[in-house]
């Protein structure tokens, strides 16, 4: 059967292509794979050193982590960005053990906090909990980014995602970066997003988060973040003119935020059974579900497995996700049937239009009234030898007239005259 970008693989050969990760056996560690070659080119294009420092970005909603790198000219530039396989919770702050939840916030990433002797492939701690946290009487801990489809509060990747992660951050830190930044986000903070959810009792922190992306994207360097009075506070750039640049942006996306508001769009609350994972996964176990149903049918149970492997559909220009190959099992995916009640936004305020802006009366009324007579055209009309009327047997004048009384209904006045 051909299928595209689809073998079916036995037993034996799936159980081999998953213990050796994405290198092959004979190969150094995999906590010392070195970065792939088309990350390597990407990062020469875009002016990076292998070894710069990076920085990474998380989001919830669109199950996505980005890896930015800073590129010669000092701004963290957008390298790659990579398909959570699984978050676990809600949307929201993690507040104690157990509760499930993936962090959100702004958090340190030191050389100590890499485990390349992880229980999930390869990981790290993303540093929770930070001072924010420990003020709000957060608990918890080994909150990481690792390999195989499972989470319990954790950002779970593939093992060859993570590997690929883990070299980059790996690389970074050993050429000299102290620790890089790890910035977890409910969505995509744009005004948008925060007008939306502008109901939800999150919104004063995720307020605070903003800030920082916003000072993030205006400028390309990482924000100077700090804790004071249980909040998120943001040191002002050294260099004014990065300063001000930020600042811009954020009196910009306030009012943005404001008119959004009051222009009536809706305002929701979104609910999660229990986390989500990227839609290229989903879609991915769903055809091997459909695949192994179908190959043990044929088969029988005792010759086939339902463990496939799939290159994901779609050119590399189509999907930035299209290069990875992922085996469908992901290791033990945690709470599946969690998956099918991602995401669902429950509307608390339906959105309005803005009524249009009523008319005066005076403005009414000088849409009828002449401000000043302006000399109308004069039409000379030529003898027509089909009419009957004697004013048209020879050349006539008509010459019309605006009413000069305003309290009236606007109306034209004609007179035909003949030609002197």
């Amino acid at each position: 059967m051909a299928l595209r970008g689809r073998t079916i693989l036995c037993r034996a050969a799936v159980s081999a292509a998953l213990l050796a990760g994405p290198l092959p056996v004979h190969a150094a560690p995999k906590h010392l794979a070195p970065v792939p070659p088309a990350t390597v080119a990407l990062m020469a294009a875009r002016s990076m050193a292998p070894s710069a420092p990076v920085l990474l970005r998380a989001y919830k909603q669109e199950s996505e982590i980005e890896v930015w790198k800073r590129a010669a000219d000092g701004r963290f530039v957008h390298l790659k960005t990579f398909p959570i396989c699984r978050w676990s919770g809600q949307l929201g702050p993690k507040t104690r053990s157990g509760d499930r939840q993936a962090p959100e916030g702004f958090y340190a990433v030191a050389a100590r906090q890499l485990n390349p002797n992880s229980a999930y492939y390869l990981s790290f701690d993303v540093g929770y909990p930070n001072a924010y946290d420990r003020a709000h009487g957060g608990t918890g801990s080994a909150l990481m980014v690792h390999g195989t489809c499972s989470s319990a509060g954790c950002f779970a990747m593939t093992d060859r995602q993570v590997g690929e992660i883990y070299a980059l951050v790996r690389d970074a830190l050993a050429g000299g970066q102290a620790a890089f930044q790890f910035q977890a986000f409910p969505f995509r903070m744009t005004a948008r997003a925060l007008a939306r959810h502008r109901t939800d009792r999150h919104i004063a922190f995720w307020r605070q988060l903003k800030e920082g992306s916003d000072r993030f994207e205006a400028t390309g360097r990482e924000p100077l973040v700090g804790v004071e009075g249980g909040a998120y506070v943001f040191a002002p750039y050294p260099d004014p003119a990065v300063e001000a640049l930020a600042v811009a942006r954020r009196s910009e996306e306030e009012a943005r935020i404001r008119a959004l508001v009051e222009g009536g769009v809706e305002a929701v609350r979104t609910t999660y059974a229990d986390g989500g994972q990227h839609p290229s996964f989903t879609a991915i176990l769903k055809r091997a579900q459909v695949l192994g149903a179908v190959t043990s049918a044929m088969a029988g149970p005792a010759s086939v497995t339902s463990a496939t492997a799939y290159a994901p559909d779609g050119a590399p220009a189509a999907s930035p996700f299209s290069a990875f190959i992922v085996p469908a099992g992901f290791g033990d995916v945690s709470r599946p049937e969690a998956l099918a009640m991602a995401g669902r936004e429950v509307v608390v305020i339906p959105a309005r239009r803005r009524p249009a802006p009523p008319i005066h009366p005076i403005q009414v009324a000088a849409a009828f009234v002449p401000v000043a007579f302006v000399p109308l055209p004069v039409i000379e009309t030529e003898p027509s030898p089909f009419s009957r009327l004697r004013l048209a047997e020879e050349p006539s004048r008509l010459t019309l007239a605006a009413s000069p009384q305003p309290a009236r209904p606007f109306f034209l006045t004609a007179k035909f005259a003949a030609v002197p």
